[in-house]
C-alpha cells in the first residue's frame, strides 16, 4: 500500500508541475461531478426532458452515493495532500479518499444517460466526461490513481446492475399496490442505513494519524473528519423520497415532461423554489448534530426533497397546467 501511495504522490506532483493553467479547466470538470451539480441536473432532466430517464438518474445517483460513503469508511484511505506536503490541495476534502466519489458518480450518472439513449455520440461524450472528471481529481490533489480506478470500477458495476435489473424490478413493482411500493422503498432505505451504520461502526474509535492532520493544516485546509454518519441518512432519505414520489405520481396518472419550452422553463423555476424550501428552509429549522433525533430529521428532510422532485412538484405542474398527466414514468 505504501508503494501505491508513494508512486501516486510522485504522479500527482508531476501532473501539478504541468502548470497552473490547468487549474480552471480541472476545477470545471470536477464541478461536473459534484452532488450540487447533479442536484441541479436531476430535476432538469426529470421535469423538463424525460421523466423516465430522470428517475433512473436519481435512483442510481443516491445508490452510488450510499455505496461510496460505505466504501470510503471501509477502505479508510488518505487524500494525497494528507500524506505529502509536496501535493497542493487544489480541491480540499475532509472525507476519506478511496474510492473517488466523483469518478464513481460520473460512471453511474453519465453512463445511465448513455445507456438510456443508446447512441454512439452520447456514449462518446459520456466516456469523455467520465475520464476528464476522474483525471481532474488527480491533478487537483484530491485522489490517488487507485482511488479513481476503484471509483470507476464500482460505478461500472452499479451501472451494469441498473441496466440489467431495472426492467425486471419495474415489472415486479407494477404488480404491487401503492402502499406495498412505499413499504418496499422504506425497507430498502432502512437497509441502506443498517449497512452504512455497520460500516461506520468499524471506524467508531478511529483516530486520524497526526501527520495527516498536520499536512492538511499546512496546506491551509480543514483537518480531516472522515467518519460522518449524516451522509448515510441523506442518501437513504433521498432514495425513499424519490421512490415514494415516483410511485405516487404514477398511481394518479403519471407525468409527461414534454411541452412548450416556456412551460418547461417555468416548471424548472417553480420546482427549484420548492427544492430550496425543503433543502435550505428545513435545513435552517432542523437542528444538526449526532444522535437519533438529528439523523431522523435529516432522513425526513431529504425524504421530502426526494418526494418533491419525483412527485410533489409534478403534481403542482399538472395542477397549474404546466404539464400533462400521462402515464409515462
Amino acid at each position: 500500500m505504501q508503494t501505491l501511495i508513494d508512486n501516486g504522490v510522485a504522479f500527482i506532483v508531476a501532473l501539478q508541475a504541468m502548470g497552473d493553467w490547468l487549474i480552471f479547466p480541472m476545477k470545471l470538470f470536477s464541478n461536473l461531478g459534484t452532488e450540487e451539480f447533479y442536484f441541479l441536473v436531476l430535476p432538469l432532466i426529470y421535469w423538463c426532458v424525460d421523466s423516465a430517464l430522470g428517475l433512473r438518474v436519481g435512483l442510481i445517483l443516491v445508490t452510488s452515493n450510499m455505496l461510496n460513503t460505505m466504501g470510503k469508511v471501509l477502505f479508510a484511505g488518505p487524500r494525497p495532500y494528507w500524506v505529502s506536503s509536496h501535493v497542493r490541495a487544489l480541491w480540499p476534502e475532509t472525507s476519506f479518499g478511496i474510492p473517488s466519489g466523483h469518478a464513481q458518480h460520473a460512471v453511474s450518472v453519465w453512463g445511465i444517460i448513455a445507456a438510456y439513449y443508446k447512441k454512439t455520440w452520447v456514449w462518446v461524450a459520456a466516456l469523455a466526461l467520465i475520464f476528464l472528471i476522474g483525471f481532474s481529481r488527480l491533478y487537483l490533489g484530491s485522489h490517488f490513481p487507485q482511488d479513481v480506478l476503484l471509483g470507476w470500477c464500482i460505478g461500472g458495476l452499479l451501472l451494469w446492475a441498473f441496466t440489467r435489473l431495472w426492467e425486471p424490478i419495474a415489472e415486479w413493482l407494477r404488480t404491487k399496490t401503492l402502499y406495498h411500493q412505499i413499504f418496499i422503498a422504506f425497507i430498502v432505505s432502512m437497509i441502506f442505513i443498517v449497512l452504512g451504520l455497520g460500516a461506520a461502526a468499524l471506524r467508531s474509535n478511529y483516530q486520524v494519524p497526526q501527520d495527516w492532520i498536520n499536512n492538511a493544516l499546512l496546506a491551509g485546509t480543514e483537518q480531516p473528519d472522515p467518519v460522518d454518519r449524516s451522509g448515510i441518512f441523506t442518501s437513504a432519505g433521498t432514495f425513499f423520497g424519490l421512490a415514494v414520489g415516483a410511485a405516487w405520481i404514477l398511481s394518479i396518472g403519471g407525468y409527461q415532461a414534454s411541452g412548450p419550452i416556456l412551460k418547461r422553463i417555468l416548471r424548472y423555476i417553480v420546482g427549484l423554489i420548492g427544492v430550496l424550501v425543503f433543502w435550505k428552509g428545513l435545513g435552517a429549522i432542523f437542528p444538526t448534530g449526532d444522535g437519533f433525533i438529528f439523523y431522523a430529521l435529516r432522513y425526513i428532510r431529504y425524504g421530502l426533497i426526494g418526494w418533491w422532485v419525483a412527485g410533489g412538484a409534478l403534481w403542482i405542474f399538472v395542477r397549474f397546467k404546466l404539464a400533462e398527466r400521462v402515464n409515462s414514468i
